[in-house]
């Protein structure tokens, strides 16, 4: 969701006295302006080679970690127990749960550069002296669901890791205590 949303960052009126009739959003994939009548207009970014490289990067890294995320699904749901593919052997049904929760990081890691990266290059430019106060933009709502997205890809990833099978030691067989003798005497067959 956060990758489609125009909101990555949202223009600021911080130390302005004007009031603006419009709001300006900028996404990853196209700017928008809101009206205070409601209307909203967008406008598609026009030319990939036109676009910083840095923003080049963080679709590219977006995008990586919607695909990690749908292999990841794929994997951990065959590692599942309640599956029935690989059901006659388990260390490797476990091993695929653990291979999904690994791929889940890793698509958890990819997001938080992204959002992460554009994040600072937002906080940057705001505090740059050199950016004119009506230009200046702040974090928009898509940064923070991309963070909390990632975080979550990062825990779920994090416990299917920690369903991987615990090796077994090899422990001597234990041996019973020796019965005490019954105090009657007699002997039971």
């Amino acid at each position: 969701i956060s990758t489609a949303m125009p909101q990555w960052k949202m223009a600021s009126y911080a130390g302005d006295n004007i009031v603006t009739a419009q709001a300006l959003y900028e996404g990853l994939w196209m700017s928008c302006a809101m009206q205070s009548t409601g209307q909203i207009q967008c406008k598609v970014y026009d030319s990939l080679l036109k676009l910083e490289s840095s923003l080049q990067a963080t679709r590219a890294l977006m995008v990586a970690a919607i695909l990690l995320g749908l292999v990841g699904v794929f994997v951990a749901v065959t590692g599942m127990k309640c599956m029935k593919c690989m059901e006659d052997d388990q260390v490797k049904k476990m091993r695929m749960a653990v291979f999904g929760g690994v791929i889940f990081i890793i698509s958890g890691l990819a997001a938080l550069v992204a959002t992460s990266w554009y994040g600072n290059r937002v906080a940057r430019a705001f505090y740059d002296p050199f950016t004119p106060v009506n230009t200046r933009f702040e974090f928009g709502s898509a940064l923070f669901i991309g963070w909390a997205a990632a975080s979550l890809a990062i825990l779920g990833g994090s416990f299917l890791c920690c369903s991987c099978p615990r090796r077994e030691t090899s422990y001597p067989p234990t041996r019973g205590y020796p019965k005490n003798a019954s105090s009657t005497g007699k002997d039971y067959v």
